[in-house]
């Protein structure tokens, strides 16, 4: 494998790497404009979801709080003028009736700033990431990871499942997920209690949590214990991701039934 150094970017850079290479923050997100005039000033980078959502994205190139009223600032003018904007890109296929989206993109965030976006609503999605430079190469390679938002103390409103199924665009990971949930009540008959929340599925074993199901447009992620009982975030895609993640969230739900003995 080649050297590599992790080098420090203007912001501007950062915005180039966001334009060329959306498909790498998440599957299926779209470039579509940056520097938009906006009431609050200029808007970053405008981006599509695989769901053709707009999403509204705020850079930084160090950790900056200030960075979430920016994003909400920009958030609002494209929300309002949303049907305008959905003409302007009529080939981009945007649906005016889905909620804008709003991702910050960061090296790093404050505890208090992951604090505050629990409470907010839209939902923000929060990417960070670090670039490497290989050796004898001058390109940049962006590696991008998402920041998991943690869940409010009390929820708004009452979720369902059909609110997380609805997420999905891939219908078979949607199925996928559906196959998942109805195999998980089988692994203790009785014992399973599968429950929506706000951006979640819990899944408990005798009213015991051994893992989180969260769905994202092409693809859902499984939180819980790996094999050193260390709490983990287990992207799934494929059937044989979900085949391997199945052993680890029963063995996950084992070690919460000899817990409670």
């Amino acid at each position: 494998m080649k050297n590599y150094t992790k080098k420090n970017i203007l912001e501007a850079q950062l915005e180039e790497l966001v334009r060329r290479q959306p498909n790498s923050i998440e599957e299926g997100l779209k470039y579509l404009d940056h520097q938009m005039h906006t009431s609050g000033g200029r808007l970053d980078v405008l981006l599509v979801d695989s769901g053709k959502a707009l999403v509204v994205a705020e850079l930084k190139v160090i950790p900056d709080d200030n960075m979430l009223f920016q994003g909400l600032d920009y958030y609002d003018f494209v929300t309002t003028h949303i049907e305008t904007i959905a003409r302007l890109y009529k080939n981009q296929s945007i649906d005016p009736t889905q909620p804008v989206r709003l991702m910050l993109i960061a090296p790093d965030f404050s505890q208090a700033l992951v604090n505050r976006c629990k409470w907010i609503e839209p939902r923000v999605s929060l990417f960070s990431y670090i670039c490497l430079q290989f050796e004898g190469d001058e390109e940049l390679l962006p590696i991008f990871a998402e920041r998991e938002v943690p869940e409010p103390l009390e929820a708004i409103q009452i979720p369902h499942f059909e609110d997380h199924l609805k997420y999905i665009t891939d219908d078979h990971v949607r199925t996928m997920v559906l196959d998942l949930l109805e195999e998980a009540k089988s692994w203790k008959p009785g014992a399973i209690l599968l429950d929506p929340i706000k951006y979640s599925i819990s899944m408990k074993v005798n009213n015991r949590v051994f893992a989180y199901l969260s769905a994202r447009r092409r693809f859902f992620v499984i939180s819980t214990y790996n094999s050193d009982l260390q709490w983990k975030d287990f992207p799934v895609k494929t059937a044989e991701d979900l085949a391997s993640i199945k052993i680890t969230m029963k063995a996950s739900m084992e070690s919460r039934c000899k817990s409670i003995a």
